[in-house]
């Protein structure tokens, strides 16, 4: 990442304003940071204990024997590949090397301890003295630096009794050179040290990634993990406090998915290594974390893509789940993560964590609300039916990390389609994508700005980039469900007052999306909705469709107003949106009290329709 990205994110973290959590974490000094190290090898993440523990319970297993053959599988594969070699695209980023390497030494060295078999070993020793050769492992951008820690840590610890001594003392001496010494110097802010201060992702990768590397060595080279263990476990608690109060993750569920992989990465060496995380798992909001991207997954499998989520991102394997499953007895979580494995293939960690079937979990609710920085709601009509109803909405901080101008934005699936939909993230590398300021470059990009979004449009301007908004009432029925938002702060400049309802009604069998604006400066109210359904208008009706699939979306207030169609799509250097409509509703001139509301009903089968409800101002709901 350069320069010019690295302030930008560094302003943008700054930004951030949290949600105050309880801190339980006690972290250790230089002195008794390694008072309880296990000397022993291998000590991170899957000792032999645990691995023996697995090769019993596969025998009669039949899912884990599946994950056993899929990890072979990708260590077979990753033995015909050539070593990794240095190489920055673009001059910014060695990143994709590192995943390579963790990808390889994972699937490798599990697939050597669990069949003995040294072909696996040779392979993982020939790419980690690879990459302990590289000239540096681009501290500039440090994740880069902090993967490759990790995954050269995790190498040298799980093949430590295969290496020859020379082998050892070249990827012991590479992992300091090029992970470990980079780290202190951040830890002493010497040098790229932002991340050891900050609220998102980069927080848990660059710690958790310093924690395994440093553990990997600790009983030949102590000051490294002395030196680090206490600064990344005082570090963590800032980034593990924005899970607080309920687990949801306001840099969306994708972000959710890269920041509790290496939380869980850190959380369980320090287990494995030390027998203590130093309170750490303790930290208010984690043992909810595992809920959030379940819950944010539609029944298509997309997730409520907000900020910089991928436009089609789909809830696949989540292995973190297993380890969250076990930490906090949460048998929901484990069940949801065996539902993708018999689906997909499995990784090595998926083995590692693995959990069998046991006691059976409570029912899940159909709606919840999760608070934070950003703030969701989220309802259905049922769990495990694809052509289930099911509807989200945020709120929150315009502000987060990787956040979009799209407080109030809302998604929709039913009949196993997607109709209100999320554009996603634009290309990371466009000019000033990273800065956050009141007129930056950032909120120009079309995905990035209110006009790609499900949320109203006052006067033509994006809502305000400091916009704080709340979720002020959430509640649930077995027929229904709703949240109501006070979006007031993102439209200070137009309005006295916006409220956004959204709810589901009619026994969970359509949405209501209710606005309501006291409109201090006369300007347009314009409604815009993205979808990649066909519409056709009919006055005050939409008839989208997808396939043979049909909604009918209709407008109940205001009187008169009418729909229109304009398109989503753009010219590079921006993603296209090939294809991609807006349903909007556009009102000129308005002052004073409008309320705008928008009926969506799917095409259930015969007699399952539902009627339009009578309109109720948003204080009655």
């Amino acid at each position: 990442m350069s320069g010019k990205i690295l302030i930008g994110v560094l302003i943008m973290c700054m930004n951030v304003q949290l949600v105050a959590a309880d801190n339980p974490v006690k972290p250790p000094t230089a002195q008794t940071a390694l008072k309880t190290l296990n000397k022993a090898h291998p000590r991170l993440i899957l000792t032999d204990k645990r691995l023996a523990e697995l090769k019993e319970l596969m025998k009669r297993d039949d899912l884990l024997k599946k994950c056993y053959k899929d990890v072979l599988k990708q260590a077979d594969k990753d033995c015909t590949k050539k070593p990794l070699v240095h190489r920055i695209p673009d001059g910014i980023r060695l990143l994709s090397v590192s995943r390579e390497c963790v990808s390889r030494v994972y699937a490798l060295g599990l697939a050597w301890r669990l069949t003995g078999k040294e072909k696996y070993a040779a392979k993982a020793k020939e790419n980690l003295l690879a990459v302990c050769a590289f000239k540096d492992w681009n501290p500039s951008h440090f994740l880069d630096t902090a993967e490759m820690s990790h995954a050269v840590g995790v190498g040298y610890d799980w093949l430590f009794d295969y290496l020859d001594a020379e082998s050892r003392e070249k990827i012991r001496a590479g992992l300091i050179k090029n992970g470990l010494e980079p780290g202190l110097a951040c830890y002493a802010r010497k040098s790229n040290w932002w991340w050891t201060k900050s609220h998102h992702n980069w927080n848990q990768v660059c710690n958790g990634g310093m924690i395994v590397g440093a553990l990997a060595i600790a009983e030949t080279d102590p000051k490294y993990a002395s030196g680090i263990i206490p600064k990344a476990v005082a570090s963590l608690p800032l980034a593990l406090g924005t899970y607080a109060p309920d687990g949801a993750w306001p840099e969306g569920p994708g972000y959710w998915g890269y920041a509790t992989r290496y939380t869980v990465y850190g959380l369980a060496a320090l287990d494995t290594a030390l027998g203590k995380d130093f309170g750490l798992s303790k930290m208010k909001g984690l043992p909810e974390a595992g809920l959030f991207p379940i819950y944010a997954c539609g029944p298509t499998k997309l997730y409520f893509n907000f900020a910089d989520v991928g436009s089609n991102s789909r809830r696949r394997k989540i292995p973190s789940l297993f380890w969250l499953a076990s930490r906090y007895d949460k048998p929901f979580l484990a069940d949801a993560q065996r539902e993708m494995l018999s689906k997909y293939s499995a990784s090595p960690q998926d083995f590692i964590w693995y959990v069998p079937a046991g006691k059976k979990a409570p029912t899940p609710t159909l709606d919840k609300y999760f608070r934070g920085p950003v703030e969701v709601a989220v309802f259905r009509s049922a769990w495990n039916d694809t052509d289930a109803l099911f509807v989200a909405v945020k709120a929150g901080y315009n502000q987060v990390n990787h956040g979009h101008l799209d407080l109030g934005s809302f998604e929709i699936d039913a009949l196993g389609t997607r109709w209100a939909r999320d554009l996603g993230k634009e290309n990371y590398n466009l000019p000033g994508y990273w800065t956050g300021g009141k007129d930056a470059k950032r909120w120009t990009y079309y995905r990035l700005s209110s006009f790609a979004h499900n949320v109203p449009v006052l006067g033509g301007k994006n809502q305000d980039v400091f916009a704080k908004t709340k979720i002020t009432k959430f509640k649930t029925a077995p027929s229904k469900g709703f949240a109501v938002i006070d979006l007031t702060s993102a439209y200070k400049d137009f309005a006295k007052k916006v409220t956004r309802g959204v709810a589901i009604i009619g026994n969970r069998k359509a949405v209501l999306v209710q606005d309501e604006f006291d409109i201090k400066k006369p300007c347009e109210v314009a409604w815009g909705m993205t979808t990649d359904a066909k519409i056709v208008v009919e006055k005050g009706l939409a008839i989208l469709t997808r396939g043979r699939k049909k909604m009918t979306v209709q407008i109940l207030s205001p009187a008169g107003a009418v729909f229109t169609v304009e398109s989503a799509e753009q010219k590079p250097p921006l993603k296209s949106n090939k294809g991609v409509k807006r349903l909007m509703i556009r009102l000129k001139k308005q002052k004073g009290n409008v309320r705008v509301a928008v009926f969506f009903a799917p095409d259930w089968p015969a007699g399952k329709s539902v009627k339009p409800p009578t309109i109720k101002p948003l204080k009655q709901w």
